[in-house]
């Protein structure tokens, strides 16, 4: 199987999305991240679902995680404020890479050994050309072993 044909329709943001709505749109569709794509529409980086969840959670608290015991729900419930009015590029890491492309016509092993390289929970499938970058869609580590696991016949051992 190639990437072309793994790849399926995936939520992308532009890098100067509301940072809110990015977020919205990972917990509703329970993503484990989105493609950023920059403003020519080329995919840019990655913002893993992680490192959202890190933008929400206050540096004093990430150097000292004992003080998350100490925060009380009224103060915890206000966590997602940190969002507001910050656009997505905001939200990404300042050692941010790109986001790791595959082309289309890569098998499924060589798209699974990119994927591990890289450490990433998703890969853009895309062509690219002297106009530019064009997305063809993405693959995520949940289809890319679901394929995996189905195509190798692998069964429970219960």
């Amino acid at each position: 199987m190639r990437a072309r044909d793994l790849a399926v329709d995936y939520e992308t943001v532009s890098v100067d999305s509301d940072a809110m709505d990015a977020a919205r749109l990972m917990a509703d569709h329970k993503l484990p991240g989105l493609l950023v794509l920059d403003e020519r529409g080329e995919p840019m980086a990655i913002l893993p679902a992680s490192q959202m969840i890190k933008t929400l959670v206050p540096a004093y608290v990430i150097e000292d995680p004992t003080l998350a015991a100490v925060v009380d729900e009224k103060h915890a419930d206000r966590l997602c404020q940190a969002l507001a009015g910050r656009r997505v590029g905001d939200c990404l890491s300042s050692k941010a890479d790109p986001p790791p492309i595959a082309d289309p016509d890569d098998t499924a092993l060589e798209v699974a050994a990119l994927m591990a390289r890289v450490r990433s929970p998703l890969v853009a499938v895309a062509t690219k050309d002297k106009a530019g970058t064009h997305l063809l869609g993405v693959i995520t580590a949940s289809h890319l072993l679901h394929e995996l696991l189905g195509a190798g016949g692998m069964s429970s051992p219960m």
